[in-house]
């Protein structure tokens, strides 16, 4: 089974390594080529240029930051063009439903199978293969990558058999996590306030009512940032626009996706585009309760 793997930033190339490491061979390209090199040393062939890299493959996955990266290389590039008949492109990327329709057509009139695989969980959850992979496509296209999902997947949904319910449900989700970080951060504030220290106020409030994994795990980021962001307030940004736009589309209101989005255009504004997503938040929301304008 020959497998092309496109788009190796942190969580791609996360994501490869696990691939690598169960056996898989893989064919991989990057826009950034030297991010390819530990994959190299791992054992992945490493091609010239995108459609040199899924020409014989069986399955392409790919991982792009937005909607822009997809286009411009699955559609502008030609790789769609290049794929075999009968080959699956499996997407892990956060893209729009949009895009994801779109994509869904083009492969169709070329005979290929499209399934969105869109994952949470940060790189460093990814190296641990304990990602947990939303699924949307024709089932035996499913089932033929589903022992690849596994290697990087703690648990696997299958949503239905149109892809971009899979997509529409990453950007549900993270929403969520905007939620969380949202409250998080001006729970923190609060607790400064009342002199209790941030990390006891998180620890006793996720015992006490959550009991979540998640909210100890981004509490920990959120109070302990680390040098490399998992995800950035840009990132941030571009899926609260998705899930913005995804919503308008049906004619629903989004009130408070609306006031997150605001908030993280002005931290962003305030030159914390490029902080981790959780940390940057917490960030901007303490610098705004202490100098209210």
């Amino acid at each position: 089974m020959e497998i092309a793997f496109l788009g190796t930033g942190q969580m791609g190339s996360a994501i490869a390594v696990r691939l690598l490491e169960n056996g898989f061979p893989l064919t991989v390209w990057n826009r950034t080529a030297s991010r390819l090199k530990p994959l190299v040393e791992r054992g992945a062939s490493e091609a010239p240029d995108p459609r040199q890299a899924v020409k014989n493959a069986r399955i392409l996955f790919t991982m792009f930051m937005d909607d822009a990266a997809v286009s411009e290389v699955l559609l502008n590039k030609g790789v769609l063009e290049a794929m075999p008949e009968g080959s699956v492109h499996v997407s892990l990327s956060t893209i729009s439903v949009q895009l994801s329709q779109q994509l869904t057509t083009e492969h169709s009139v070329r005979r290929h199978s499209f399934v969105a695989a869109p994952v949470f969980g940060r790189p460093n959850v990814a190296a641990e293969g304990k990602l947990w992979t939303v699924v949307a496509g024709k089932p035996d296209a499913i089932e033929k990558i589903r022992p690849l999902l596994e290697t990087f997947s703690r648990g696997i949904t299958v949503v239905g058999e149109k892809p971009y319910k899979a997509h529409a449900m990453k950007i549900g989700g993270n929403f969520l996590i905007t939620a969380m970080i949202a409250s998080l951060s001006e729970g923190f504030v609060y607790a400064e306030s009342q002199s209790i220290d941030p990390a006891q106020y998180a620890e006793v409030v996720n015992a006490a009512l959550f009991r979540s994994p998640f909210y100890e795990a981004y509490s920990r980021v959120m109070l302990h940032p680390p040098e490399v962001p998992g995800a950035t307030i840009a990132l941030g940004q571009k899926d609260m626009r998705l899930f913005r736009e995804s919503a308008a589309a049906t004619n629903t209101r989004t009130p408070l996706a609306d006031h997150f989005a605001e908030q993280l255009h002005q931290a962003a504004e305030a030159g914390l585009q490029n902080r981790d997503w959780a940390a940057g938040y917490y960030q901007f929301v303490r610098s705004i309760s202490h100098n209210p304008q």
